[in-house]
């Protein structure tokens, strides 16, 4: 069945037409004649809210033309996510990116790639090669657009960024550690002293600049915010068709990241592609989404997928071995450049001496990997997944597969080491794979932690094969779902079990959305495609069942005339009153959030160091007058930013997009829609990560809920959707901004996913180039 997908006809015929194209240094006369061939193949269609439905003859034309459709929404991120994929962002963004690009280039290097490509097979090569062509086409056609770096676009890039998730397992690598352990490095051909010096940058949360607007902040010393403790992941829930009305299985995909991360379209052929969904920038696949057979949705994993081991190096620099059981083997040594631009360079000055420069490193490695940082004076290496070809030939092939046999086939491949898959399909079918790269290890160690490097017994011992790994198919319960916890209470009484399976298999715990889950969705069996998207926005918020209640007794616990329980009467009151369910009206909700907020500052690291949940620590750890006091707090802050206490959740939690900037210049004084949900912290489904910027007293928000379906799966399939602000990057486009005040209600669209669905909905349709 796997030959099935990959065999077919890549061959790209056609009519050759010329659309007096804009060529590139390197394009020549056949190279534009191919492009423009393979123009002719592909025709796009807009709908009345910008998204894309892009068919092409073959598979490859259907990439070629995908390709094109996200550079005209947004090349810019399109570009950033491959230069942070190859470590060339500090070409573009200056010094502060070199440890990054650094980190980077100590896995993925070129002339690795380019043999990966030389060696994939055939029908993946010419996704590759029309990708490419996608890509520079669009340059050529586009020449008021000027890339940051990347002027042409190779095959062999794609395997730079083969799985869309937000943050890949080489962003674990700690950048400030990796900068101690390799930051006595003079710069090579530095123009002036200035730039000479090192300079650590903070690590972002996650990795690329794309995903910096929001770690930039909470990283930063002025921030006053724990939102960097914030719980980051996705909501996958499937429906079986027996918990239905109408008997057709229901998928929930709901996947949180960074605002704008992905874009949303559809790409058919006429081989057999029709996948729909939400589309990491720069990608060649549908990374959430659904055809009319299958849909899939992706969480983070907490496998233990990523190792890390203490490695005894001896000798002196030139010639250092290390040890691996009686052996003493030569470490490895790697000479690895990183440009940058200068301040010359930012100033316009691009062509003067200077104005470029970079920093050479001399990287280490044994065989587990590269030596990434220090421990009590001994070196640590990581071992991570690094199958690009299995990777890409896996992300593209689901989106193909037809029933649940064939995505099963494809999860054979195992190259997938950061997610967890729900799954639904047209025959009623639902289930659930967990990670699905997890190498095989000696439960003997503890790989939470770097283990012992010269023991071979701490090696790898190949992968689990994917029938031993956690998985389930139609559960008795109806239903499973994930929202990043593990996954031992996905599916009510027909969860998988924790003893089932090594230790390595999960470190994650049970979290307040996955509470929250359980109680949406146990002993319901008239599930309809509405009241799934009503569960998915559900506003309850378990994660003050606990504290709430231990806050009330601290104040009922005062004397009548103590000055606090006089001082805090008004907000007791409201507290007590309130049903724990978030809304833009709820002053309620402002207050319990402000007061949590505080509260996690006073003991989040308290409650990390006794290895409990935060809820349960603050009910039962946290003295009478702690909890009071950091109402007053927030009593207070209230006041100050906002002018009186009692102020409206709605007033506080905005959504503002002014920018196609990546990262948002967030004004109070800027136009910005009320949002209801609040971040996942506190339990609730639907997530809404905001906190207040410097310059700024209302919250807005750059992560959570980024694309949102619900999907039916009947006869035909069916199915709604809505993506954080609009399809387009650019400001002055009518999509830049149209689904602002759907998102914030939960008002997901219409998906037109057939063709007589666009009638009176198209906007346009044409060919790329056109």
């Amino acid at each position: 069945m796997m030959k099935q997908f990959r065999d077919g006809i890549w061959s790209a015929m056609g009519i050759v037409l010329f659309f007096g194209l804009g060529a590139c240094a390197e394009d020549g006369p056949s190279e534009r004649a191919r492009w423009a061939a393979e123009a002719a193949r592909v025709k796009i269609t807009r709908d009345d809210w910008g998204i894309a439905h892009v068919h092409g003859k073959t598979d490859a034309d259907a990439v070629f033309g995908m390709v094109y459709a996200q550079c005209e929404d947004d090349f810019n991120r399109v570009e950033t996510n491959y230069l942070n994929a190859m470590g060339r962002l500090a070409e573009a963004e200056g010094e502060d990116a070199v440890w990054q690009d650094l980190r980077m280039k100590m896995f993925v290097t070129p002339e690795d790639l380019k043999q990966k490509y030389a060696g994939s097979p055939g029908w993946l090569r010419s996704l590759m090669d029309a990708w490419a062509d996608g890509l520079n086409f669009y340059l050529a056609r586009h020449a008021e657009v000027k890339p940051r770096v990347i002027g042409r676009f190779e095959p062999w890039m794609a395997l730079s960024f083969t799985e869309g998730s937000i943050g890949g397992d080489i962003e674990r690598v700690d950048l400030g550690e990796l900068a101690k352990a390799y930051g006595a490095v003079r710069v090579a051909e530095a123009s002036d002293d200035s730039e000479a010096r090192e300079r650590w940058p903070r690590t972002p949360l996650n990795g690329s600049a794309i995903r910096q607007d929001m770690g930039k902040f909470a990283n930063s010393k002025d921030s006053g915010s724990v939102q960097e403790y914030e719980p980051t992941g996705s909501n996958g829930i499937a429906i079986a068709a027996a918990n239905t009305a109408e008997h057709h299985a229901l998928l929930l995909i709901n996947p949180h990241t960074t605002f704008y991360f992905r874009s949303e379209l559809q790409m058919t052929s006429e081989e057999g592609l029709d996948a729909y969904g939400a589309v990491t920038w720069g990608q060649m696949f549908v990374y959430q989404g659904f055809n009319a057979r299958t849909g899939w949705m992706h969480t983070s994993s907490g496998v233990d997928a990523v190792d890390e081991y203490r490695e005894t190096i001896e000798g002196e620099p030139g010639h250092l071995v290390y040890r691996y059981g009686s052996e003493r083997r030569p470490v490895i040594t790697k000479q690895i450049s990183v440009p940058y631009k200068t301040s010359l360079y930012k100033a316009g000055l691009h062509n003067t001496v200077g104005a470029m420069a970079k920093k050479t490193f001399t990287v280490l490695y044994t065989q587990h990997g590269p030596l990434v940082r220090k421990e009590g004076g001994q070196w640590v290496s990581v071992q991570l997944m690094q199958e690009p070809v299995k990777a890409l030939e896996q992300s593209f092939l689901r989106t193909k597969a037809r029933s649940y046999k064939e995505f099963e086939q494809t999860m054979e491949l195992r190259a997938d080491s950061s997610n967890n898959t729900v799954f639904a399909d047209a025959d009623g079918d639902i289930a659930y794979w967990h990670g699905n790269f997890i190498p095989r290890r000696d439960t003997r160690f503890d790989f939470t932690k770097p283990v012992d490097g010269s023991d071979p017994a701490t090696d790898w011992h190949g992968l689990m094969r994917l029938e031993e790994t956690p998985h389930l198919l139609n559960p008795k319960s109806g239903y499973l779902f994930n929202v990043n916890d593990s996954p031992w209470n996905g599916a009510g009484e027909s969860s998988l079990r924790k003893y089932d399976f090594p230790v390595y298999v999960e470190t994650g715990v049970e979290s307040a959305r996955g509470v929250h889950a359980m109680r949406v969705l146990q002993g319901r069996k008239d599930f309809t495609a509405d009241s799934l998207l009503a569960a998915a926005y559900d506003s309850y918020l378990p994660w003050f069942e606990g504290p709430l209640p231990a806050l009330l007794k601290a104040w009922d616990g005062l004397g009548p005339k103590d000055e606090a329980r006089l001082g805090l009467a008004e907000q007791i009151a409201v507290l007590r009153g309130w049903d724990r369910r978030w809304g833009t009206g709820s002053v309620a909700t402002s207050l319990a959030v402000f007061w949590g907020e505080e509260i996690r500052r006073r003991v989040g690291e308290d409650a990390k160091k006794a290895r409990l949940p935060m809820e349960q620590y603050v009910a039962t750890r946290v003295p009478a007058e702690m909890l009071l006091r950091a109402l007053q707090v927030a009593r207070d802050k209230l006041t100050a930013d906002f002018g009186r206490w009692a102020t409206p959740w709605g007033e506080i939690n905005r959504f503002q997009r002014v920018s196609g900037d990546l990262v948002q210049p967030f004004d109070d004084r800027n136009p910005s829609v009320a949002v209801g949900f609040t971040g996942s912290y506190w339990g609730s489904l639907a997530t809404f990560v905001a906190h207040a910027w410097p310059r700024t007293k209302r919250w807005y928000g750059t992560y959570g809920n980024s694309f949102v379906a619900v999907v039916e799966f009947g006869e035909r399939v069916h199915a709604r959707a809505i993506m954080a602000g609009g399809e387009s990057g650019h400001v002055g486009s009518r999509h830049f901004a149209d689904g602002i005040p759907r998102y914030a209600a939960g008002d997901l669209r219409e998906v037109y996913f057939y063709p007589e669905q666009r009638t009176g909905h198209t906007e346009r349709e044409y060919r790329p180039g056109e």
